[in-house]
């Protein structure tokens, strides 16, 4: 299944909607095509202007979906009217669903202080019979070798279709790019908040304020010292490029 990108400031977008992107896994899955999925919106796209190793990682993923609504309006000013947003959270649920019928296995890495544990319950109560075959939650720093090999030895046994990695952008990016070989799984899939939001430990914002472009602006009343800094700077900066390449002053490669 090939899917079409647009290139926003150098990051290719997979055009896709929550289907597709559901499609598109379960495709995979099913050739047994290994890869990894980014989850982006605007951070992952401003981290990698300044990265250029981050830039081509998300270039190198088998899928970049539209984390963020601006994604969704460029692909749409684009002409791709059936773009819609694959929100990390919403992605989840949905595979989760198939998961059940297709008995595809899951594996969930990052959190901290039990939150891939309380995600596990969780989704065990919400999903009768979905199989989650692993957790593990890594510490703030690189994996030393034997901490690598330990993980790798956990994966082997526990055999899963898809290992979702919980590490925010752009940590849980250059971890799937490091791991996706080395790990014995098919596809891994960065969905960062997720984690928090599915556990319970962090409260999303309403469902208007996702689909107006406002989540940043919920999530940075509840949590303003650690996201300020984020929103404050990256948002803006944004538009500015944006603006740009859309006037064609800026032009922007995608780079592999």
């Amino acid at each position: 299944m090939e899917v079409a990108r647009i290139n926003v400031l150098g990051v290719g977008i997979s055009v896709l909607n929550l289907t597709l992107a559901s499609d598109a896994i379960g495709e995979a899955l099913r050739a047994r095509r290994r890869g990894y999925i980014c989850v982006t919106g605007v951070h992952g796209v401003i981290a990698s202007q300044d990265d250029a190793e981050l830039r081509r990682i998300h270039n190198r993923a088998f899928l970049c979906t539209p984390d963020g609504m601006p994604m969704v309006w460029l692909g749409r000013l684009n002409g791709y009217r059936q773009m819609d947003r694959v929100y990390g959270p919403d992605l989840m649920l949905e595979v989760f669903e198939a998961s059940v019928k297709k008995e595809w296995r899951h594996f969930f890495l990052g959190g901290t202080n039990g939150t891939a544990a309380l995600l596990r319950e969780k989704m065990l109560a919400r999903f009768p019979g979905l199989q989650i075959v692993g957790i593990y939650e890594p510490p703030f720093r690189p994996l030393l070798p034997e901490e690598s090999e330990q993980l790798a030895v956990q994966v082997r046994a526990a055999k899963p279709d898809i290992i979702w990695v919980g590490l925010s952008t752009p940590k849980q990016e250059k971890f799937m790019a490091e791991y996706i070989e080395r790990l014995d799984t098919t596809l891994m899939i960065g969905v960062g908040a997720a984690f928090d939001f599915h556990s319970g430990r962090v409260p999303q914002a309403p469902r208007w304020m996702q689909r107006s472009g406002l989540e940043w602006f919920y999530r940075l009343c509840r949590e303003p010292r650690r996201l300020a800094g984020r929103y404050l700077r990256n948002n803006p900066r944004f538009i500015w490029l944006v603006v740009g390449q859309l006037l064609g002053l800026r032009h922007y490669t995608l780079e592999n």
